[in-house]
């Protein structure tokens, strides 16, 4: 019995291989770099030639003055990304739900779809094209209107809120899709019921909808837990400059200009190395929230 099992999904496990050769190699492999976190590293003398400092690397980096707000920065930028992330896809299901015309619907679908598909290397030349200061689009309607120009990408104040609507405006559309497949699992006779029963579209939506959302819902939040270490570098490092490191620097970005642009690999590496710790404490976490309130398990 067991080998007759064992020739029938073979097959299955020919064709998994190559992906998880391809994990092992890029994934598994390069975790043994992380001992330059542990060494005053020297690319010529090796990982093991190099000098081991303990948690020299460490303490330097939590010593250094911006630190704090710079983990600031992340947890704020990246909390409201999962906020507005969640609440726009779920507003606009609930939209899309009630339009009728199906060719519309679908249109709607495929336009806001869209920009998930393009790299942020591409929209960040649009939207400093869009948010220009002087020659932008949204910057002219301003003006139109008799407002003062908005310096979107270059204002501490607004970069931030930059930063979120524009993430929400390209990945929104993914989550709307999600959403509205929760809908067509929601058995059509309770809106049936609803309706004899005198209930307006309102209350369908209330009484039917949004709680044959939950389970979809909590999952799409716990799983999203995970991302609070994790605010968008291919966004921020696109679109920021040196005017709005206060509140638009985060953790990848500090990594990448301590260790690619002046070779401080030990503390780049501590700090990835503690930021991939954190994410691996919440993301156990928000699968265990997953498990326990929408019943999702990955095994």
């Amino acid at each position: 019995m067991k080998t007759a099992k064992w020739r029938r999904e073979l097959p299955l496990h020919i064709l998994v291989f190559p992906s998880l050769i391809i994990v092992l190699i890029y994934c598994y492999i390069p975790m043994y770099g992380n001992i330059i976190a542990f060494q005053n590293f020297k690319p010529t003398q090796g990982f093991w030639g190099s000098e081991w400092t303990g948690l020299a690397n460490l303490n330097y980096v939590l010593e250094m003055p911006n630190t704090f707000r710079i983990i600031w920065n992340t947890v704020y930028i990246a909390t409201m990304k999962i906020i507005m992330g969640n609440v726009v896809p779920i507003l606009i299901a609930l939209l899309l739900n009630e339009v009728r015309l199906t060719i519309v619907k679908r249109s709607v679908q495929t336009l806001i779809y869209f920009p998930y598909f393009l790299s942020w290397v591409i929209l960040a030349g649009i939207l400093i094209d869009v948010l220009s200061l002087q020659d932008g689009i949204v910057n002219q309607a301003l003006g139109w209107l008799g407002m003062q120009p908005i310096y979107f990408l270059g204002d501490n104040r607004w970069f931030p809120i930059t930063l979120v609507l524009t993430d929400t405006w390209k990945e929104f559309g993914f989550g709307t899709i999600v959403y509205l497949a929760a809908l067509t699992s929601i058995n059509p006779s309770l809106y049936e019921a609803a309706i004899i029963d005198g209930a307006n579209r309102w209350k369908q939506t209330l009484h039917i909808t949004l709680p044959g959302m939950v389970p979809i819902i909590i999952l799409m939040a716990t799983l999203s837990l995970g991302n609070v270490l994790n605010a968008g570098f291919d966004q921020v490092f696109n679109l920021y400059s040196p005017q709005v490191y206060e509140s638009g620097d985060i953790l990848d970005t500090l990594i990448y200009r301590i260790g690619v642009s002046d070779a401080q690999y030990g503390p780049a590496t501590a700090i990835g190395l503690l930021k991939s710790f954190v994410s691996f404490i919440l993301i156990s976490v928000s699968y265990w929230l997953a498990y326990r309130f929408a019943n999702y398990r990955i095994f």
